[in-house]
């Protein structure tokens, strides 16, 4: 992928986060729901992948992971931000850099339509919502192609970063961006960044981790709409 076809997929997905997120400004009701929803899945995580939590070569992995793309975190910015800061990473990043971000941005993006479908289909069950509930209301709303795009899009972006590790002069590049992206509004996306990467390289190669994530997200997806609710008891 060229720089110029990666800052064009980066804008197209802060397009798109920015349309879902729209939603969840300006409705406080709305806001506590998804809060309520989005605490309930991040427990769930936390027991399925507590092996990884707890080890010490996967823990950072696994709790950037859980905090940064399946948490509450909103880093989606203004896409007329990102163009005042393009050039500049352009310059800077090279393209894979760049698309890893735009990972991160599409999977931000697709997690939130796929919860408001979710909320939706749970209406008032979210503040008693248990496993039987949540598998209910997955297999309700369907989008069986958006939920696999969502695990291939942590599996892609986790060897992304892992990529990223391996490149010399990313780590010196990474903090050269910080000002600038602080000055553009951009604190969080390059925030993001940073610590993606510090996580990845602690691990020295991060194929296995991504392998294990991605495969008990998958198994897990095929267990739900297959009926299979025990699935979200983890352990």
């Amino acid at each position: 992928m060229t720089h110029e076809e990666a800052v064009a997929r980066l804008v197209g997905e802060l397009d798109r986060a920015e349309s879902a997120r729209a939603v969840v400004h300006g409705d406080d009701a709305y806001a506590e729901r998804r809060a309520a929803f989005r605490a309930w899945q991040a427990a769930r995580l936390a027991r399925t992948h507590a092996d990884l939590l707890a080890s010490a070569r996967f823990g950072p992995a696994a709790q950037f992971f859980l905090t940064d793309l399946y948490g509450p975190q909103d880093i989606s910015v203004h896409a007329a931000q990102v163009r005042r800061i393009l050039p500049l990473m352009s310059r800077t990043l090279p393209a894979t850099a760049l698309d890893t971000v735009a990972d991160a941005i599409e999977l931000d993006a697709l997690s939130e339509e796929l919860d408001s479908a979710m909320l939706s289909a749970l209406g008032d069950r979210v503040a008693t919502m248990d496993g039987a509930a949540y598998a209910a209301a997955y297999r309700a709303i369907g989008h069986e192609p958006q939920r696999a795009r969502q695990i291939d899009l942590i599996d892609h972006l986790g060897r992304s970063l892992d990529k990223l590790t391996h490149q010399p002069f990313i780590g010196a590049a990474l903090k050269m961006m910080r000002k600038p992206a602080e000055v553009a509004g951009l604190a969080a996306l390059q925030s993001f960044l940073e610590r993606g990467y510090a996580a990845f390289r602690v691990m020295r190669g991060g194929s296995d981790f991504v392998d294990i994530v991605a495969e008990r997200e998958r198994a897990i997806s095929r267990a739900l709409y297959a009926g299979d609710d025990s699935a979200l008891d983890g352990s």
